[in-house]
């Protein structure tokens, strides 16, 4: 693990809520937001320059919080707390309007935002930037770290995935930053989240089709890692790219990189040709079903597909045959798959608070990748211009992969990072085999 020649200094610790009265109440979760309830929080940070910032209250945290006491209003599920029915005992929200916990610290070093750039994910880029969330049954923690050597800020943020898929808390970044920029004017364009999760309500009695297992994927198998684990970050850039989803007939941008990484695997892991390989990857099903759920349902609207091959046949066939066996799993993503999900997690959710945390490793012949493309996480501007930079803190978990654009500070360059987290003995010829095929 890299050390960080950054020490940072908690000042301040409160708990924001919401600025207007709010429902209280027990919010139901679906089987999709359960079968999330041990991963925990999803810990990301943002980059904020203050280069080309004149204003004096650059980041002000007041201005901060009353923003954010004001987005927790129709975000109001963000204030509450993880629980358990009084009568059932399943999961859920309870809103109670107890807040957000919101800390801000300085940092004490010559860390720059460029600096930050080039750091991996790892347990201390979290320890740093990411607050200590106690209890856990907080849904979300804010850390401001202010007092960089080059005046800009860090934004850490963790929101408990059983409340919120990505589209989800971005939306509430987007929110915030727009009343904390807009102050009340931004209420007008504000887009309401939608908070029925019953939409997501599982068919009675439960269905699943007999085809649906051959698609999505029934759960993760995790266990301790044999060796260590490595995480690297490769940079597509938007020639490369170009030339990739060129290579495999005009595909998306996905279904091109998750084929390039999906071959260049099996490859390093050296895996025999016949051991089934998978490749995982959480996809969206708002605009799948029929009808389509409302654009900003709030809560976790994902599930796992996965595609399927034999490792010698997808190390060695052409890039484009790999990426058009990963987009027959998309198109196989109809309203009756998305139910028979639905219905075949209901089954699960009795077990999940049973399970252990699932870090740990995914075995060598499955690969998760877990797209942030096209995603509005570089929309958050707080009145002092977009993040230069966003990333994960941290990545824990063996056979996971992160893909995210580039596209800091407001330019899009389109190029793609790519966050992989391996066996350490497979990371160098990983990347290697990479490059070479790009």
């Amino acid at each position: 693990m890299e050390s960080i020649d950054l020490k940072v200094q908690v000042v301040e610790s409160s708990f924001i809520a919401p600025s207007e009265p709010t429902p209280s109440k027990g919010l139901w979760l679906s089987s999709l937001d359960i079968l999330l309830v041990n991963i925990g929080h999803t810990p990301t940070i943002y980059l904020y320059s203050s280069n080309d910032v004149a204003a004096a209250d650059f980041f002000d945290v007041g201005r901060l919080k009353k923003a954010m006491a004001k987005a927790l209003v129709p975000f109001y599920p963000l204030a509450g707390r993880l629980g358990n029915n009084s009568d059932n005992g399943r999961t859920e929200i309870s809103c109670n309007g107890e807040g957000a916990l919101f800390v801000v610290a300085h940092a004490d070093g010559d860390l720059t935002i460029d600096d930050i750039k080039k750091l991996k994910p790892s347990p201390e880029l979290r320890r740093l930037f990411i607050p200590l969330i106690e209890p856990s049954s907080i849904i979300m923690a804010i850390q401001v770290v202010t007092s960089l050597k080059c005046g800009g800020v860090v934004l850490g943020t963790a929101i408990h995935h059983a409340a919120a898929d990505a589209s989800s808390a971005f939306h509430f970044f987007q929110t915030w930053s727009a009343f904390c920029k807009h102050g009340d004017r931004a209420a007008v364009a504000v887009e309401l989240p939608c908070h029925d999760r019953t939409l997501l309500r599982a068919r009675s009695p439960p269905t699943v089709h007999p085809d649906a297992l051959l698609t999505l994927l029934p759960r993760l198998t995790l266990s301790d890692p044999e060796g260590s684990l490595a995480t690297e970050v490769f940079t597509i850039s938007s020639d490369q790219l170009a030339s990739l989803k060129h290579l495999c007939g005009g595909a998306s941008t996905f279904c091109a990189v998750s084929a390039l990484l999906w071959q260049c695997a099996c490859v390093a892991r050296r895996l025999p040709p016949d051991s089934q390989v998978r490749m995982l990857f959480p996809a969206d099903l708002r605009r799948r079903m029929r009808p389509p759920l409302p654009s900003h349902y709030f809560g976790n609207a994902v599930f796992r597909l996965c595609a399927t091959g034999r490792a010698g046949d997808i190390g060695t066939v052409a890039l484009g045959s790999v990426a058009a066996r990963i987009k027959g799993a998309i198109d196989r993503m109809d309203d009756e798959l998305v139910r028979s999900a639905i219905d075949y997690y209901e089954y699960e959710t009795a077990e999940v608070n049973k399970r252990r945390t699932p870090t740990g490793t995914l075995p060598q012949t499955d690969l998760n990748i877990t797209s942030w493309l096209g995603r509005s996480q570089y929309d958050a501007d707080f009145g002092w211009g977009t993040p230069q930079f966003m990333s994960r803190a941290d990545s824990d978990r063996g056979g996971f992969v992160h893909l995210i654009n580039d596209e800091g500070g407001g330019t899009a360059t389109g190029d793609v990072r790519v966050l992989v987290t391996v066996g350490a003995e497979n990371i160098k010829e990983l990347g290697r085999l990479l490059y070479a095929k790009l």
